[in-house]
């Protein structure tokens, strides 16, 4: 019954994979997808992609070790979503884009277009790619008893093959399809959890009083609460706000009220990962305390408590989780290989020819990925904490850097580029303190106080240090052309003397209204 429905699960992703493959011939039809998604599409794919099988087993696996607080990621979340509704996503509209890093060249420079090309690069191969097929092999092999690596190949393979052929159109509506599985399949999980628990009272008098409570100790070393309010922030800001995997999806809406829509939709299923994916870990805690450690947590439940055919759906929700982020991944990856790198060298380039070079680049990613298989073996335990500390490192300049440079007008490309190269130096020394400290056990003398600091914690000293520069270097260098930024940053003075006009302004502002009032009731209750 298992493999029946795991059977059933591919050849309907194959099936809407190959469906949507059809007469992709230009860029924006294979790139943005035609540039033609509605809302409800818009947001179910953002928050399929975003619920990878890190996510699945990587939260589960922190709610095993230290109860909710993990959730303050999935909550911030919603705030940062709301954001790029309604203060970045007109700007990329406006500026008819196709990456991110093309968007720092309109508003800055070509410098900075090659930094942010080549460090969202490198961190899809070192987070993403690497993270996600890492928890398909734990998966695999607490429950099968699989080998992770043939595991990771045959995702790598099978994703593979409907992305190269279809493009964002074939990543979006399987991604469709697969946030359905992923919710429906974790809910039930939850809700079945809970009862062999005795419900949610049992659950609080089984675990730690801490267990419940989001908001730590300054000092704590994973979630110390000016990391999980203002880091997280800094992070999703980054993930939500600026990241190609992400933004590209909002650039294939319809137009700005279904982009804005989507972002909040997409905002309010945030809410829901703390419900169905973390308090699964602690209802693994509490009935098998001794078992239940890290990222064990998730597949210990779905194989002990859901009978065949159910724990075949809740596999295909897993691999769905696996494979709609990696899809994106891939399909982000030849994105900015060929918007980024090749039509800048061939700017003579034709649709026809640039589509296949996309296609093939997508088949070389590929093949990165699984030659890198091999070192995810050497990954941490709690995957999920590798994959956040990995990324505030990357995060805190780039988000610094588009959000002063959306919001003011007086922001230079020289300051833009000393930020952004500033963060990456401060982010990279500390990773590679992190690595000598804790892998290699290596005495760092005065800089060990360093490697002591929260990683959210340092994120917030590096986002406040990159303002900082930005700010000084923009003051001492010239103004930028008025008429070479225009359309590009927020217009204060326009959007001042504006209100909600249409009955579908009036429908976002209350939905957005009503999303920021439910999140901030759930952090004041688990405070």
């Amino acid at each position: 019954m298992d493999a029946l429905i795991i059977t059933l699960y591919f050849a309907a992703v194959f099936g809407v994979g190959f469906y949507h493959s059809r007469n992709k011939n230009t860029t924006t039809e294979y790139f943005l997808a035609g540039k033609h998604i509605g809302w409800f599409a818009v947001g179910a794919t953002l928050f399929s992609t975003n619920i990878g099988s890190e996510h699945v087993i990587g939260l589960a696996g922190s709610g095993a070790s230290s109860g909710l607080a993990v959730g303050t990621y999935e909550w911030s979340a919603s705030f940062c979503l709301l954001l790029l509704a309604w203060i970045f996503i007109p700007q990329y509209l406006r500026s008819r884009i196709f990456t991110m890093p093309e968007f720092l060249e309109k508003r800055f420079s070509p410098g900075c277009r090659w930094y942010l090309t080549t460090v969202s690069l490198l961190a899809y191969v070192l987070t993403k790619i690497s993270v996600a097929l890492f928890a398909a092999g734990i998966l695999a092999r607490e429950i099968f008893g699989w080998d992770y690596m043939t595991t990771a190949v045959l995702l790598v393979i099978a994703t593979g093959i409907y992305t190269i052929t279809g493009g964002l159109s074939a990543v979006i509506y399987t991604d469709l399809l697969q946030a359905f599985i992923m919710v429906g399949g974790s809910g039930y999980l939850t809700w079945l959890g809970l009862s062999e628990a005795g419900g949610f009272g049992a659950l609080r008098e089984a675990l730690p009083d801490d267990f419940f409570h989001i908001v730590k100790d300054i000092n704590h070393p994973e979630y110390p609460w000016l990391g999980t309010t203002l880091g997280t922030m800094i992070l999703g800001t980054w993930y939500w706000c600026t990241d190609q995997v992400i933004v590209q999806k909002m650039l294939s809406a319809r137009s700005l009220p279904h982009a804005r829509g989507g972002a909040i939709f997409a905002s309010a299923l945030k809410i829901t990962p703390v419900f169905i994916l973390v308090l699964p870990g602690l209802i693994a805690r509490a009935l098998w305390p001794g078992e239940a450690t890290g990222d064990t947590a998730f597949p210990l439940l779905v194989e002990r408590l859901l009978p065949p055919g159910l724990s075949g759906l809740m596999i295909a929700a897993l691999l769905a989780a696996l494979m709609s982020s990696l899809s994106s991944v891939l399909n982000s990856c030849s994105t900015l290989i060929t918007m980024d790198f090749y039509k800048k060298i061939h700017p003579e380039a034709s649709e026809k020819r640039l589509v296949y070079v996309g296609r093939l680049i997508t088949g070389v990613v590929v093949l990165v990925s699984i030659l890198w298989i091999p070192m995810i073996r050497y990954l941490s335990g709690e995957v999920y904490q590798y994959l956040q500390s990995v990324q505030s490192y990357i995060g805190a300049p780039i988000t610094a850097t588009f959000l002063l440079g959306i919001l003011w007008k007086g922001g230079t490309s020289r300051a833009a580029l000393s930020t952004l190269i500033f963060g990456g130096v401060a982010g990279a020394g500390r990773f590679a303190l992190d690595i000598l400290y804790k892998v290699y056990g290596l005495s760092l003398g005065p800089l060990e106080p360093l490697v002591q600091i929260p990683f959210l914690n340092y994120s917030v000293g590096v986002f406040a240090a990159c303002l900082a520069v930005f700010w000084v270097v923009s003051k001492l260098d010239e103004k930028p052309v008025a008429a070479r930024i225009a359309g590009l940053t927020f217009d204060w003075q326009r959007r001042s003397s504006e209100g909600a006009t249409s009955g579908t302004d009036r429908l976002l502002h209350a939905m957005t209204a009503l999303v920021g009032l439910a999140v901030l009731m759930l952090w004041f209750n688990f405070r």
